[in-house]
């Protein structure tokens, strides 16, 4: 009786041994030496049938998406932005210290305090505008802040703490957003906006 192994016999050919592209790897007929059987390509689905021309003409749709009477697709021209002049990184820079001011505990404002103090400012009036306004927010900031340090001792300084951090935050905000617009403060030693 023959081995199983023995390549002089000749090969069993079963179901497994015919299965190469489904196992991954080599069968034992394969290494063998036995052709491996190509497989067989799939027919190709016939092509659908060209729509009639009723078919082909668009569809009207009337709904939500639709543009109302009298809506014009045409952009308005954006307002030129004027560049600004001497200084105008480090009015942003102000900005970003104004902004992280909360997170920081008031260490970014105090620097931007020093940032904005004692030098003169610029002589564009944009730029000018919106030096005078950081000036006047960091200075109400600093002295808002050492009254509501003052006050926590009557409970009431935390309340003007909190106050303060919003405001502080709403002006930074409002003074970076004309910034970027090219706008002028309108009214920058006015307390609110």
């Amino acid at each position: 009786m023959a081995e199983p192994g023995d390549p002089s016999q000749p090969a069993e050919t079963s179901g497994a041994d015919h299965d190469d592209d489904l196992i991954g790897f080599a069968t034992p007929a394969s290494l063998r030496g036995r052709p491996r059987e190509e497989p067989r390509p799939e027919p190709e689905p016939e092509p659908e049938p060209e729509p009639e021309e009723a078919e082909k003409a668009p569809v009207k749709s009337s709904g939500i998406f639709e543009p109302s009477p009298g809506f014009s697709t045409r952009r308005r021209p954006r307002e030129e932005i004027a560049p600004l002049e001497g200084g105008g990184l480090s009015l942003y820079a102000v900005y970003s210290l104004i902004l992280f001011a909360v997170p920081t505990f008031g260490l970014a404002a105090v620097i931007a305090l020093f940032a904005v103090t004692g030098r003169p400012g610029p002589h564009e009036a944009l730029s000018r505008s919106h030096f005078i306004y950081q000036q006047r927010t960091l200075w109400a900031a600093a002295i808002a802040a050492l009254l509501g340090v003052i006050l926590i001792v009557v409970n009431v300084g935390v309340f003007v703490l909190f106050i303060l951090a919003l405001w502080l935050v709403a002006r930074g905000a409002y003074g970076v957003l004309r910034l970027k617009a090219g706008r002028s403060i309108p009214n920058p030693r006015g307390w609110l906006f």
